[in-house]
């Protein structure tokens, strides 16, 4: 897969996401796809992704920097929302937030495989 082939790819994902369409996840990620080492598989990773969007409904997934190497993805994702139920682990105040993920992500056969994600939860505590 060229550069420009799996980069298209990944914003396909992206808008996937921001779009809600759960049912597609399978698309863009492997049945046994893994998040930071733990093997979630894709029922587990679509949980994670959709307890996302339902803490923030207003979530929306923007690539600041993105970059392809080979078959990975790097890209730090920006994101404004406001929280209405618990988020990140962290209770809603009604505030809104802005903070960014840095994400690295493998591909095989034109999917996602493995993950690996830091979310700068500090930022998040600090503006609730």
């Amino acid at each position: 897969m060229s550069t420009r082939d799996l980069l298209a790819v990944y914003r396909d994902y992206l808008q996937c996401l921001n779009d809600r369409r759960w049912d597609e996840l399978g698309l863009f990620v492997v049945d046994d796809v893994s998040h930071n080492g733990a093997r979630l598989g894709l029922d587990g990773y679509r949980a994670m992704l959709e307890a996302d969007a339902g803490g923030a409904p207003d979530l929306r997934y923007v690539p600041e920097i993105l970059i392809a190497d080979g078959q990975v993805v790097s890209c730090r994702l920006f994101f404004r929302c406001t929280p209405q139920r618990t988020f990140l682990g962290l209770e809603p105040t009604g505030r809104p937030v802005a903070f960014a993920e840095h994400v690295f992500y493998r591909f095989g056969d034109g999917r996602i495989a493995e993950v690996w994600s830091v979310v700068d939860t500090d930022a998040v505590r600090d503006q609730l």
